[in-house]
């Protein structure tokens, strides 16, 4: 269990969703004074091929727009305001990319699927031109539930990392075996469950296969202390300082 909580990196998920807004300026900045060593974004395109961190394909749960976030500029985005915040509008990747590269930590990037569940045609390339701007794209770990992403970004090469993550639908529908087949598949080095579908067998069976295994829903003390238990290379929190106190 020792070795599982030293090796263990924590990310912040969307920034610290639990005590911060969401996917907002002042929750990165608040969760790179930490210690972890990941923050942990959400990415979706923009109607003028820009790249906005948000999590939903929806404008309407965290800000005070309505719609997809697909249909609007980076400008437009901007003058919305995130609920919680002090008028803060959405972010683009770039700004949250100089913070992180400033605060020498490393970016979890997850590339999200539009409002049908598909791929945004062109976001890799729209993420990599960032990414390569501020010299990040080796110091970022590269997430998608979408296979053709993740090969798409092992064709681009340079990641640190590139994680294929998975629903509990699919993953209960095929298990290890038929999943370490499709991670391999799309080229991913590692691959991400909610810390919920884990167990030992389960994590034994992907480092077996040369994966590495990181978890997501990690938001409280049990299910923290179940992703260090199970030696996760990362785990995603909403509350990155319960996590840096219970990891010591």
């Amino acid at each position: 269990m020792a070795a599982g909580r030293i090796g263990t990196q924590i990310a912040s998920h969307r920034g610290g969703a639990i005590l911060w807004p969401e996917n907002s300026l002042l929750a990165f900045r608040r969760a790179l004074a930490l210690p972890a060593e990941q923050l942990e974004i959400d990415v979706h395109l923009t109607a003028d091929g820009e790249v906005a961190v948000i999590h939903d394909a929806t404008l309407d749960r965290t800000t005070d727009g309505t719609g997809p976030v697909r249909v609007q500029s980076m400008a437009a985005l901007r003058r919305l305001r995130l609920k919680g915040t002090d008028g803060e509008g959405v972010p683009g990747l770039a700004e949250v990319v100089a913070l992180v590269r400033e605060a020498g930590r490393i970016l979890r990037l997850e590339i999200k699927a539009d409002g049908t569940g598909h791929p945004y045609p062109g976001l890799v390339p729209a993420c990599l031109a960032v990414l390569d701007a501020a010299g990040m794209r080796d110091r970022t770990v590269l997430m998608s539930f979408e296979p053709m992403t993740v090969a798409a970004a092992a064709a681009a090469g340079g990641f640190q990392r590139r994680v294929l993550l998975m629903g509990s639908r699919p993953w209960h529908g095929m298990g290890p075996e038929g999943a370490i087949a499709l991670a391999r598949a799309c080229h991913a080095d590692e691959f991400g469950l909610t810390i919920a579908d884990w167990d030992a067998a389960s994590v034994a069976a992907f480092r077996a296969a040369g994966l590495g295994v990181s978890a997501w829903g990690t938001n409280d003390e049990a299910s923290i202390r179940c992703g260090f238990a199970l030696g996760m290379d990362a785990i995603a929190t909403d509350d990155p300082s319960l996590a840096l106190r219970l990891r010591g």
